[in-house]
């Protein structure tokens, strides 16, 4: 698992490592029952204080996303599946939401965009079967 944490961001890093690992979800990069590095692991991989990744993990328990099995570890939650779609959606909106400006921005039509994007859709259908 790959985080970036960047402290000079503004965003508390706690925040970054609950958002990264639901990211991770999402991308399927992380699947249900899949276990967790240990909160101190985390830390040293991260090079930040052990209490940042716990504040996490907590967090990331509040919400359903982990859990923790006594003496085992902390795992995804199968409940996770869900919250995963929902930050898929998120990630994929933001995306076509940013080509959309950037058309626009150049000057495309909605209909050229909408071409584009059937093209597109029509091709990866094909490669997804």
């Amino acid at each position: 698992m790959n985080f970036k944490i960047d402290a000079s961001d503004g965003v508390p890093i706690y925040i970054q490592i609950v958002e990264q690992i639901k990211r991770h979800i999402a991308l399927g990069r992380l699947k249900p029952e899949e276990g967790l590095p240990s909160v101190r692991q985390l830390a040293l991989d991260l090079t930040i204080n052990p209490n940042t990744v716990a504040r996490a993990y907590l967090e990331l328990e509040h919400q359903r996303v982990i859990y923790k099995r006594q003496g085992q570890g902390t795992f995804v939650s199968s409940q996770a599946v869900e919250a995963s779609r929902r930050e898929q959606h998120k990630i994929v909106r933001a995306m076509l939401e940013k080509a959309i400006i950037e058309a626009a921005n150049a000057g495309m039509s909605a209909a050229d965009v909408e071409e584009i994007y059937r093209q597109l859709i029509d091709r990866y259908r094909l490669e997804m079967r």
